[in-house]
């Protein structure tokens, strides 16, 4: 699953709690989290994994001052995470190209048919800035092959690209309609899997954060997974958007979550 928290806008206590439930709900086996917050005594993805039984990481932006004037609070910090059922073997994290300040994380998954490279993200959101998201595709790429190689599990990426299917940036990471940063890595976009009459909208005008910036419908939200290894192991065979509704009278995001199911 991924899905992006809204950081500490909003009612960010009551959005809390909406987001436990709807994770609590839809049971993913693991999950890349992004915009998560953490004010020096709790984390939200600690939090999260202290009260649903998950294990935990996570990467803090090393640039969240722009963030901070936002909110008007200094102390709190942004950053991607990675619950897991699993336990979690190792991590690492690298900064992204760019000026805000954006990371993205490593998580080394045991899983019970062996080892899975998991990956979390979340691309500029600044309008026209293709070039610097294909940009930042490249390092990603590039963390993906150095940390993938000797898994059972092919790599998945998840993350908030802040681009839609058609873009040069999402083009890099799939291989067919481009050359791929690094020869011979292929991931595939799970959403090809799902239902073909669901545009898989992630961020949508309905929910009303969405309406109050005016912006238009989009798929920006995604699951990438590497061509299946040992036979079928790592296929897709599902993708649907969750939390796309209130919780309690509560949008728990102003993203919805897509959740994806391997095989």
């Amino acid at each position: 699953m991924t899905w992006n928290l809204w950081w500490r806008f909003g009612d960010w206590q009551s959005r809390r709690d909406a987001i436990r439930q709807v994770l609590d709900q839809a049971q993913p086996d693991i999950c890349g989290l992004q915009e998560v917050w953490d004010d020096g005594s709790a984390n939200l993805a600690g939090w999260l994994a202290a009260d649903l039984g998950y294990h935990w990481a996570y990467a803090p932006s090393p640039a969240p001052e722009a963030w901070q004037r936002r909110i008007g609070a200094s102390n709190v910090g942004f950053g991607n995470a990675v619950l897991s059922r699993w336990p979690i073997a190792e991590t690492a994290a690298v900064d992204l190209p760019g000026d805000d300040g954006r990371t993205a994380l490593f998580a080394r998954i045991e899983c019970a048919g062996g080892t899975m490279p998991f990956f979390t993200t979340q691309l500029t959101s600044t309008v026209g800035a293709s070039a610097d998201r294909c940009e930042q595709v490249a390092v990603i790429s590039r963390l993906i092959a150095e940390r993938s190689g000797d898994c059972a599990y092919p790599p998945v990426l998840t993350g908030d690209l802040n681009a839609e299917p058609e873009s040069d940036e999402l083009r890099l990471l799939g291989g067919h309609l481009t050359a791929p940063v690094v020869p011979g890595l292929v991931l595939v976009d799970a959403w090809r899997y799902a239902d073909r009459a669901d545009p898989g909208l992630t961020w949508q005008r309905r929910n009303p954060h969405v309406a109050a910036t005016m912006e238009p419908d989009a798929r920006i939200d995604y699951v990438h997974v590497g061509l299946p290894r040992n036979g079928q192991l790592g296929c897709i065979r599902s993708a649907a958007v969750v939390a796309d509704e209130p919780v309690a009278g509560v949008w728990p995001s102003d993203h919805a979550a897509v959740l994806v199911e391997l095989g």
